[in-house]
């Protein structure tokens, strides 16, 4: 039995009886939300067993007796963590008139990075030190819970990558994933940092919320849900402060291939707690192409988004909206922090544009909510900043992530009921109506705020804008029953299993109306969009309706399940970041689509 059968065994006690509310969830809109009371901070590629989380330690373990280890934990051996390097950072000079807008808050951090005469940020060796003390010196009591690392394997580089859960139902069961098993656990949130490793405030802020749930003092939020807080997804990036893993991936951009162990590591998160909200840390870069393109600076704080992709569930959207955002903004506004949308330059546009990030299904916050799950970005003012402001940068991550807390406590029942519906609705979706394959944001106009940097003269300017609160649809299709791989195709497969996605293997062979592919161009992808640095590429394919033979061996992806859209991201061609846009899947006519249910015997790849 591994740590994650072990969470909890009170969640049962938790179980909804939401059944009787979907309909009601269809057709009401969401409560608004009264703000949030913020609490200060005080002074290869193949599957890997599941990782162990948070448990219950048993009160002899927290007493400081030997436990044993989980099967997880010695399933896969962890190599030595490379001597850390602790990276001279550049000091950049930032005016006068600039940082008179960014006050340093009058707070105290106890994390290593704030230790006096300190010129780096907390290392790996000293993030896992901490995590693991955390862990030990739990508190004991019948309300107390239990505080878990938990191993979810280890980076390019070797470093474990852990994360640290926190519970006030100890010995909970967690079932299988899916609708029934995410209806029977306790509501969660996954909190992520660090997947870049030179965004170092998220890490920080992670280390002082871990800090603040050890100690009691958001008692009243693990009343409520679990929290599993992933303080550095990248720790080999975090090492020598660059913002790629060891092989140049962008992490955040691998959330559909998972090419690497890093993003693996959070998928398998994702999978087996099925969290209700899920939020991710950032840092954005301040200046560069922002002042070359608009003659300033941005004026804010921190810069604030959720999943906006195509298919997106509109009451998950709907929630993220009126029970997240709005309340951040007001706690962030009522800790003298500014805020806005997140938005970055256009890269591919010749008038000065800004786009709201990436719409794409393999960016972390957007394959989350392709999930049901609510899925929050927060950037803060952070890139190529070095330590100057760190303290700011990391009041803004605290504050921003004690408000997602205590939103997601008040409508942990909600929450609860709107992702039952959800995950029923869109697996209901099968065989019947649109699905969208590409999508592009709405061009508009916003008012954006800058900072003069000469006079530090706070400017609004009117600026193209790309919005991602509606997306355009380029192209869509009528939703199949579901997708046939080939069985030549296992490693496709493999990703779908680690995405969570349900898989079948046909046992005898069939024939089924369905429709091929054929290839008829390819193009690169350039810029954000490319989930490896330019390995990306756009397909065009001609659909050829067919009576198709499935051969016993192959693979079936059906689209009554949860995760229907993240398949669909990933087999569609023409989508994007799709595994034949990618390579993974080599050749489109090994993938076709299933336009009625198949009635041959299959049995679930697990």
């Amino acid at each position: 039995m591994t740590g994650f059968d072990r969470w909890a065994r009170s969640a049962a006690m938790l179980a909804l009886a939401a059944a009787a509310l979907l309909s009601a969830c269809a057709s009401r809109p969401l409560p608004n939300s009264a703000p949030v009371v913020v609490l200060a901070p005080s002074p290869t590629q193949a599957p890997r067993p599941a990782p162990a989380p948070p448990a219950a330690a048993s009160a002899a373990a927290r007493n400081g007796a030997a436990r044993d280890p989980s099967p997880a934990a010695t399933a896969m051996p962890v190599r030595p963590a490379p001597p850390v390097v602790l990276v001279p950072l550049p000091e950049p000079a930032v005016p006068a008139a600039v940082a008179a807008h960014f006050p340093e808050p009058a707070v105290t951090f106890a994390t290593p990075a704030f230790q006096p005469g300190r010129t780096a940020f907390t290392s790996n060796e000293e993030l896992g030190a901490i995590v693991h003390v955390l862990e030990r010196n739990a508190p004991i009591g019948e309300h107390a819970g239990g505080i878990a690392v938990l191993p979810l394997g280890t980076s390019q580089g070797g470093v474990p990558i852990e994360a640290l859960a926190f519970t006030r139902a100890p010995d909970v069961v967690v079932a299988a994933p899916g609708v029934a098993g995410a209806a029977s656990r306790r509501p969660t949130v996954v909190i992520v940092a660090a997947q870049h490793g030179d965004e170092p405030a998220g890490t920080e802020a992670l280390i002082v919320v871990a800090q603040e749930l050890a100690a009691g003092r958001l008692a009243s939020v693990l009343d409520k849900v679990d929290v599993v807080l992933l303080p550095r997804a990248n720790p080999d990036g975090a090492a020598v402060f660059v913002r790629g893993a060891t092989d140049g991936t962008d992490i955040n951009r691998d959330h559909l291939l998972l090419q690497t162990p890093e993003a693996r590591a959070i998928a398998e998160l994702l999978v087996q707690l099925a969290p209700l909200v899920v939020l991710d840390l950032h840092e954005y870069p301040v200046g560069g192409a922002f002042t070359a393109r608009f003659g300033g600076v941005q004026r804010f704080d921190a810069l604030l988004q959720y999943a906006t992709t195509a298919n997106m569930a509109p009451f998950v959207t709907k929630a993220a909206e009126e029970w997240f955002r709005q309340p951040l903004v007001a706690s962030l506004r009522g800790a003298g922090l500014s805020s806005d949308w997140y938005a970055t330059v256009a890269a591919d546009s010749a008038e000065p544009r800004l786009t709201m990030g990436s719409i794409g299904p393999q960016v972390g916050r957007n394959a989350a909510g392709l999930r049901n799950a609510v899925s929050l970005l927060v950037e803060t003012r952070g890139g190529g900043l070095g330590r100057i402001d760190l303290k700011r940068r990391v009041q803004a991550q605290v504050v921003a992530v004690t408000s997602v807390l205590a939103s997601a406590a008040k409508h942990a029942d909600d929450l609860a009921k709107v992702r039952q519906f959800v995950d029923r609705e869109v697996a209901a979706m099968a065989c019947q109506g649109q699905v969208v394959v590409e999508a592009a944001p709405t061009p508009s106009e916003y008012a954006y705020s800058t900072i003069d940097i000469g006079s530090g003269e706070v400017r609004r300017l009117t600026v193209a804008w790309d919005s991602a609160l509606q997306l355009r649809t380029l192209k869509s299709r009528p939703r199949p029953c579901g997708y046939w791989l080939a069985a030549s195709e296992g490693d496709a497969v493999r990703r779908l299993r680690l995405l969570g996605v349900e898989v079948q293997q046909l046992e005898e062979i069939g024939e089924l109306r369905g429709e091929g592919y054929r290839l008829v161009a390819r193009e690169p992808i350039p810029g954000d969009d490319a989930t490896h640095a330019g390995a990306s590429r756009r397909l065009h394919v001609q659909m050829q309706p067919a009576l198709l033979d499935l051969p016993a061996g192959s693979f079936y992806i059906s689209l009554e399940q949860p995760l229907a859209h993240l398949a669909v991201a990933a087999l569609e061609p023409e989508a994007p970041a799709s595994f034949a846009a990618n390579g993974l899947i080599a050749d489109v006519a090994a993938e076709a689509r299933i336009l009625l249910r198949p009635a041959m015997r299959m049995t679930a790849v697990p």
